[in-house]
């Protein structure tokens, strides 16, 4: 039984260890999974378990907006991402639509691959 507990002081030493970029991109990896996870309970009609995943998602989301630097331009941009994003989680939990959820994740992956890029070329230019 010492497995669980081992585990939980190894993800907890990953965060505590983790750079902000590495933060950023677990946090869009957390988001997908409870994106995911909501689909799944949308399909067998687990209306709770649909609505808890949406509503971490959501927060995960709106981490991102409320932590935007606004002093620099491309901010706009990710508010307005963030925000469409939103708007639309929050229609998927009222209407617990699995489309919408796709399509939000859909987006979901796309900024985390992106990040993904930008680390990647952070890490090179920084050699």
């Amino acid at each position: 039984m010492a497995l669980p507990n081992a585990y939980g002081q190894y993800n907890n030493s990953k965060i505590m260890t983790a750079s902000s970029a590495e933060l950023t991109l677990m946090l869009y990896e957390g988001a997908i999974k409870f994106c995911n996870i909501a689909i799944v309970a949308v399909e067998h009609g687990d209306i709770q378990k649909a609505h808890d995943n949406i509503q971490k998602t959501e927060r995960i989301v709106d981490y991102f907006r409320q932590t935007l630097d606004m002093s620099y331009p491309v901010a706009e941009d990710f508010e307005r991402v963030y925000s469409y994003l939103s708007r639309r989680l929050v229609e998927a939990n009222i209407k617990k639509d699995k489309e919408i959820l796709e399509e939000v994740n859909t987006h979901l992956r796309s900024m985390r691959d992106n990040w993904k890029e930008v680390m990647k070329k952070s890490k090179e230019q920084g050699k």
